[in-house]
């Protein structure tokens, strides 16, 4: 019997060409990195030409909208499009806490081996101010005698600020209270043991353990909190400043809300005439060849360019069209929307959707938001679960401080605004929205 056999056979499959491959790229790029792959298939291509983008319109819009700041007038001024360093940036190596640190072990003037010691320790120091047990276990391997290292670690944690060198936050807070005068007894056994039962307010258990008044506990809370768990905090240098530039805007432009695409950065990218008349009268055959290929490479970037605007334009139409009343002003809540009904809705598929709204933002009068912040999954009751946050946000504001709402007490009052969740659903949502628990709000 033959093992060779011939079939035909009709099916259809989806192929990832490089065109479909850069169209999907070009799509979910984000405006800023969608300006620095432009900036480089200029260079590549030959044949793609960019020109500054027309300022004439952009002042138009924002002369309808004043409070439109597309980040038009915010490029950098260096040369190549990078950002600039800002004057006055810190330097981590001579302003850090590690600096600060040595500055001071310089200063005691400690025998040699104890002072390379503590410089090492210093260096391990995290920016929190604290060092890991597992570092000071390491020091074993090295051969450094244990005597040596407890010196030099109780030197380290006589430093300032107070509490650096803490290999906990029970130690930080210790190291903190033992430097006050009259340091109070009963806040020191509370920060070396009782930390946990402190945070969730057991305050009648912590004074039944230590024999003294709940009272005494309450005054020792108010010490503790006091201190710095962060003690290195203050050396902590503010990160870059991060600017968002929207993508889109939603706009009421002569008495009609209209979605603009934030397009006024971008150069404007054309194919070069001088290229395209040598393609037709060149001779040979391998300029031809070059230029044919840059040309088809230049057409698929304009195609893509062409889908990532008419795609993310008919995504920010339907979130206008379904949010119209928070665009207006009517209302701060936003109406059940998942990123499936849309796509069903433009008859696309959820990844084109998931792809397009992908680190895009969007401006409005209300302010500068995600893209995906208005996709919120509904609940029983027909509302969305960003308006059930806002609900329940609302009720702990107005809720009376010495008689909290508990989690099953704000479940029922949501259900009387046709909100219905469960306390579990309720208390989720709580800890989203940075809210403690009824013992935790209680004044």
């Amino acid at each position: 019997m033959s093992l060779v056999q011939l079939k035909t056979e009709l099916r259809q499959e989806l192929r990832l060409t490089p065109q479909l491959m850069q169209s999907m790229e070009v799509l979910q790029m984000t405006s800023q990195e969608l300006l620095e792959y432009l900036a480089r298939q200029a260079e590549e291509n030959p044949l793609l030409d960019q020109s500054d983008p027309p300022e004439r319109a952009y002042e138009e819009l924002r002369r309808q909208a004043g409070w439109i700041d597309g980040g038009l007038r915010n490029r950098a001024a260096s040369p190549g499009g990078a950002a600039a360093p800002e004057a006055g940036t810190a330097d981590r190596e001579l302003e850090g806490l590690a600096a600060f640190l040595r500055d001071q072990i310089q200063r005691l003037r400690l025998p040699k081996p104890l002072a390379a010691l503590c410089q090492y320790l210093a260096e391990l120091v995290d920016e929190d101010g604290y060092l890991a047990q597992e570092d000071i276990d390491g020091l074993a391997a090295l051969k450094i005698p244990r005597a040596l290292t407890e010196q030099a670690l109780e030197t380290l944690q006589g430093l300032d600020p107070p509490g650096v060198g803490a290999r906990s936050l029970s130690e930080c807070l210790l190291l903190q209270l033992g430097r006050r005068d009259g340091a109070d007894p009963v806040a020191m056994d509370v920060a070396a043991r009782f930390l946990p039962e402190l945070g969730r307010k057991h305050y009648a258990a912590i004074a039944r353990k230590l024999g003294v008044s709940p009272e005494a506990v309450r005054r020792a809370e108010r010490v503790i909190a006091s201190l710095e768990p962060h003690p290195g905090r203050a050396f902590q240098s503010a990160g870059p400043p991060v600017y968002i530039r929207p993508d889109v805007f939603v706009a009421e432009l002569e008495g009609e809300w209209r979605v603009v695409l934030n397009d006024y950065y971008l150069p404007r990218v054309s194919v070069n005439d001088y290229y395209l008349r040598l393609l037709k009268s060149s001779d040979e055959k391998e300029t031809r060849d070059y230029l044919r290929q840059k040309l088809r490479q230049a057409k698929w970037l304009l195609d893509s360019l062409e889908r990532r605007g008419s795609t993310l334009r008919r995504c920010a139409e339907a979130v206008l069209e379904a949010q119209r009343p928070f665009f207006t002003g009517e209302t701060g809540a936003l109406a059940p929307m998942t990123l499936s009904a849309l796509a069903e809705g433009l008859e696309l598929h959820p990844s084109t959707v998931s792809r397009a709204v992908r680190g895009k933002y969007l401006q409005c009068r209300r302010g500068t938001y995600p893209l995906r912040y208005f996709f919120s999954l509904p609940v029983s009751g027909g509302a969305s679960r960003q308006a059930a946050k806002q609900s329940l946000l609302a009720l702990i504001r107005e809720e009376d401080g010495r008689k909290p709402y508990s989690d099953q007490d704000l479940c029922r009052l949501l259900a009387g605004r046709g909100i219905f969740v469960a306390r579990r659903t309720v208390a989720k949502y709580r800890l989203e929205l940075g809210l403690g628990s009824s013992a935790a709000r209680r004044k």
